[in-house]
């Protein structure tokens, strides 16, 4: 079984998946203190053996970036099995099937975005790509302010589990030493004078 998780961003999100990639059982909760994730890892897990791990390496909150891959890294350690990152916005962007722009929380009110092309960066509200709907799990504060700017979302029910767009991305996904594991920040700040 393949243990996944995101912790990236506004919404964390875990599932089992089977080594061919079949979805057994997967949660979505709010991100923050209310969500346990070695709680949830027992629950869902059930005593089914791990053969890997993977975890959602960003861009996206910082602390949640930390609390997923360090619970990840150390089940992989633990279970001594492999690691493989997956990048946030690409978890997003295999939700869905059709041309799309993922994004997920920058902080201040900006984003991290990619889009189906590749092209990525961070940008506030008005600075999004607005030739493609968006997939991607926001503070409702941060998605009002994109829609505020003429974006609109895929709604969720248009839109791929979290637990199947990661098993679309682990087909082709590499594992990494457990001292290799990188998070992926994209965020630079220039002050507004």
């Amino acid at each position: 079984m393949i243990f996944v998780i995101d912790t990236s961003s506004a919404m964390s999100a875990i599932a089992l998946l089977e080594a061919d990639g079949r979805v057994m059982r997967e949660e979505l909760q709010p991100s923050g203190r209310s969500f346990d994730l070695p709680a949830r890892f027992d629950a869902l897990a059930a005593g089914e053996p791990i053969t890997r791990v993977a975890v959602a390496t960003g861009p996206g909150s910082f602390t949640g970036l930390r609390v997923g891959v360090s619970f990840g890294l150390g089940l992989a350690i633990g279970f001594n099995v492999p690691i493989v990152p997956l990048p946030t916005l690409r978890i997003q962007l295999s939700r869905a099937d059709g041309e799309v722009t993922a994004v997920a929380e920058a902080g201040r009110g900006r984003v991290y975005y990619e889009r189906f092309d590749g092209a990525s960066g961070i940008a506030e509200a008005t600075e999004v790509p607005a030739d493609r709907p968006l997939v991607g799990w926001l503070r409702p504060a941060t998605g009002q302010l994109l829609a505020g700017a003429g974006l609109r979302f895929v709604p969720d029910t248009e839109l791929g589990s979290f637990g199947a767009a990661a098993a679309r991305i682990l087909e082709t996904a590499g594992e990494v030493p457990y001292g290799s594991l990188k998070l992926e920040y994209r965020q630079s700040f220039t002050p507004r004078l």
